[in-house]
């Protein structure tokens, strides 16, 4: 007994697989590891004068941390974040040691707070923060 689709003339498709697409994670860390190339990497706090007491220049213009360059990538500013900046953070988080430890909780402060860490290490340079987000760029650059 032959069923419907055996017997028709008609040459059906097989479904495509779906195509893989940029993720948006990779965006950021390029865009935050060339703010971070162009201005330098800032440690101890997110950015030079972060509350604009004496400098007047753009934010994105100074010298950033990893965090603020995070935020900088996604908002135009080290002090907001939306759920963009949280996604590559918490992604970055996961890839960074601290002292030989990854992050002990997945409270988003606290991986903020290992970032930062990460990136205040003494004798981080600015090839080493720059290196580890074209990393994570390429290691999301693709998703399915």
């Amino acid at each position: 007994m032959a069923t419907v689709l055996q017997t028709s003339s008609e040459v059906q498709s097989l479904p495509k697989p779906p195509l893989p697409r940029r993720s948006p994670l990779s965006a950021v860390f390029r865009k935050a590891a060339r703010l971070i190339a162009a201005n330098g990497h800032f440690q101890g706090d997110y950015c030079p004068d972060a509350f604009d007491r004496r400098l007047r220049t753009p934010h994105a213009e100074r010298p950033l941390s990893i965090v603020a360059a995070i935020r900088c990538a996604t908002t135009g500013s080290p002090h907001r974040s939306d759920s963009l900046s949280e996604g590559a953070i918490e992604a970055l988080a996961y890839r960074l040691e601290v002292e030989g430890e990854p992050p002990w909780s997945d409270a988003p402060r606290w991986l903020v707070n290992h970032v930062d860490c990460w990136g205040d290490a003494p004798g981080r340079t600015t090839e080493s923060v720059v290196a580890v987000l074209e990393s994570a760029a390429d290691a999301s650059a693709v998703t399915l």
